[in-house]
Formats: structure tokens, C-alpha cells, sequence
């Protein structure tokens, strides 16, 4: 029975397999869609598309703006690089051989190349300007978030619990960290932040992990949940969403967990408070933005934890991980909505329809503009207007 649960809930994201749950049905329901006087609206300036994006699968392929150019990538294995003011393709690649290429997790993009993950167990790298294969690196486990990159090494995060470092020439493992998975654990893993020399990633006990890049040295372990409740499924700690760092402070946040601040240099905890969340936060240099289990999507003080806000009215429609665009704090739904929040009060600012497919990431900010992806592979570029 364990193993059918743990297949079962590192298929689809958990909150889909509890609302497929007979015993759920009649408690988990998604709030309607809000009436909102828009503001703006968000104007398209070019569409295109990249296979059949991720369909329905738990792939949360985050597109990168960098070296001047949008990166997006399909699960099937179509990785594109586009210009960002006309969208016009500048090259395309196929990783898929004998098998489904299965990407996963998202784009990173450094050393004049770009990194991403597979549920196959691999990390692949390309050159940025060509789009050529580079080496594609073997890996214990499914990498389902995105490497980071400091110090020549390239480092991902799989689902059996180990960071492995590779070298961004060659791909050659330098170093592995591992760390316990229990038997049952959320289908996703945190993206590691790497800052100041040291590595930092959410671990599936309910931890934050902290390691020296050079030479793969565990230092320290933060408790950021503790496993509670009769069943195993109410046992469940992953810290899932990636460690986001404002000034000196790392900000994390678990699955019946807590957000917590903690000190970067010394690991020990300012503040934590109660909310369960596995997607990523977000900030604004005083505020931190989270969108919970049950997805309010909340503002808290980053200095005191205190709440500021707390929108509901977006309940139980599986939203993605808030980004901040100028004024305002941005999702999306699994029916295709966008929706722009006032980062000030939590009021809804504008939203509006952007495909049937719905969304598994949020948007990227580009220079004059954002990027959005949606789940069957449409790629757009929207601008604002009053």
C-alpha cells in the first residue's frame, strides 16, 4: 500500500491526487473564477510555440532570459532559443534519442551555456549561441528543479536525495551530498540557490541544507517542519520550494512546514511562521510572497514575519509560485488565467484569459515585457497598457 501511495503521489503534484481521492471529493473545491474591473490589459507582441510544452505531467520547465535571448524547452526534448523582441527562432534542438528526453525543471543558463534536468536521471549541456550538445551527464535520480552554477560546477538537486556537482566543461561529478528521503515524499524537489561560496536547497525530511561549492561539505541543517498526524500523508515535511535570499537572510518555506527566516552565515532561525507551501517564493526587498497548500497567496513582512495580507478568493486553483512585476504580484491557474495582484494591499489589479492549457509556471520578466508558457507549449510575449 506504501508503494502504491508513493507512485501515486510522485506522478502528479500532490494536491491534484487528494482531490482525486473519493474521501476529498466533496471538501477540496476550486474557487470560481473572480470578477475583476481590470485596470490594464496585458497586450500580446508575438506568439509561438515549443512542442507540446509539458501536457499534463509534473514538469515545471521554467524558461531563462538570458544572453539576450528566451530560452524554452519541451518535455518531449525541444529546447529553443528565441528573440525576445520578435520572437523569431535562432535555434532549435532535439535531446530526444531511443527514449523520451523528459526534461524537467527548467532552464539555467551560465559559463556561456545552458543546463537542464530530466526525469531520465540526467543533466544536459548546450551552447547558448548554437544550440549545440555539449555533454549530457548521468545522475542518481529524476532532476525536477533547476541546477544552480557557481565556481565552475554545476550542481541539481535529484529525487533520491542527492546533490551532485558536475563540472560545467565536462560534466565529470566533483562531489555528492546525500540526504534522507523518506518513504513517502511530494512529487518535486527544491532548486538549490548557490551565493557567497556556499550551496543552499530544501531537503525531503523537512530541512534546509547548507554546503562549502568547492568541496561538497555538509555544515549545517535547519528544521524547517517536523513530521506530525496519524497517517503518513499528514507526515509529510518535503521542503520542496527553492531557498530565496534578501540581503544577509535566506528564506524558506515546507510542506506543513513553516516559512522561516534564517541567517545566512551561521544557519540559525530569526523568525518562523505557520504556512505549508511546495512552490517558490517571491519578494519585493521588504515583503515576502507566498502562495500556500491550499493557494492564498500571501504577503508577509520580511523583517518580522508579521502577515500583511491574505488573498483567498484563488482557492484550490493549483496556481504557480508568484513572480513581482513592477507594481504587481503575478500567477496563474491551471485553467489558463492570469492574474495581477497589488502588491501593497492584495486587491486584484487586472487578469485575463491566456490559454485553454493552463499554466505549471509562472511568467519571466524580460527588459519591456513578460514571457509566459502555457502547459501544451504556447509561448508568448504580452506588455502592458492602460
Amino acid at each position: 500500500m506504501k508503494k502504491l501511495l508513493n507512485k501515486a503521489l510522485t506522478t502528479v503534484a500532490v494536491l491534484s491526487v487528494l482531490a482525486g481521492c473519493a474521501s476529498e471529493e466533496d471538501t477540496i473545491v476550486m474557487a470560481p473564477v473572480p470578477q475583476v474591473d481590470n485596470e490594464f490589459t496585458a497586450s500580446s507582441v508575438w506568439s509561438r510555440s515549443v512542442g507540446d510544452g509539458v501536457e499534463h505531467y509534473f514538469s515545471k520547465l521554467t524558461p531563462a532570459y538570458a544572453y539576450d535571448k528566451v530560452f524554452v524547452a519541451s518535455r518531449q526534448g525541444e529546447v529553443t532559443a528565441l528573440n525576445p523582441e520578435t520572437g523569431d527562432q535562432l535555434w532549435s534542438t532535439d535531446l530526444e534519442q531511443d527514449v523520451p528526453a523528459r526534461l524537467a525543471g527548467g532552464i539555467a543558463a551560465a559559463y556561456d551555456k545552458l543546463f537542464i534536468g530530466s526525469e531520465n536521471g540526467e543533466v544536459i549541456a548546450l551552447n547558448q549561441e548554437t544550440g549545440e550538445l555539449l555533454w549530457r551527464a548521468k545522475v542518481q535520480g529524476e532532476v525536477l528543479s533547476v541546477p544552480a552554477t557557481d565556481e565552475n560546477l554545476v550542481m541539481a538537486h535529484t529525487s533520491e536525495g542527492v546533490l551532485v556537482a558536475l563540472d560545467q566543461q565536462s560534466g565529470e561529478q566533483k562531489w555528492a551530498i546525500s540526504t534522507e528521503v523518506p518513504t513517502l515524499t511530494l512529487r518535486g524537489t527544491s532548486a538549490p540557490m548557490a551565493v557567497s561560496g556556499g550551496v543552499f536547497w530544501g531537503t525531503a525530511n523537512g530541512r534546509l541544507a547548507a554546503a562549502i561549492v568547492q568541496r561538497g561539505q555538509l555544515i549545517w541543517q535547519q528544521p524547517i517542519g517536523t513530521p506530525k498526524g496519524a497517517t503518513e500523508i499528514d507526515r509529510i515535511v518535503d521542503v520542496d520550494a527553492s531557498p530565496m535570499l534578501m540581503g544577509s537572510t535566506l528564506f524558506v518555506i515546507g510542506y506543513n512546514g513553516q516559512l522561516t527566516a534564517i541567517d545566512l552565515r551561521s544557519g540559525q532561525p530569526g523568525w518562523k511562521r505557520t504556512y505549508s507551501s511546495a512552490t517558490d517564493l517571491a519578494n519585493d526587498g521588504s515583503r515576502v510572497f507566498l502562495v500556500t497548500d491550499k493557494d492564498h497567496l500571501v504577503a508577509v513582512d520580511a523583517r518580522s514575519g508579521t502577515e500583511l495580507w491574505n488573498n483567498k478568493q484563488l482557492e484550490h486553483r493549483l496556481l504557480t509560485a508568484p513572480k513581482v512585476l513592477g507594481d504587481y504580484v503575478v500567477v496563474g491557474d491551471s485553467e489558463g488565467y492570469l492574474y495581477w495582484i497589488d502588491r501593497s494591499s492584495g486587491e486584484f489589479v487586472s487578469m485575463q484569459e491566456e490559454g485553454s492549457g493552463g499554466f505549471a509556471v509562472g511568467p519571466i520578466l524580460l527588459d519591456d515585457g513578460i514571457v509566459i508558457t502555457t502547459r501544451n507549449g504556447n509561448v508568448k510575449k504580452l506588455t502592458l497598457s492602460e
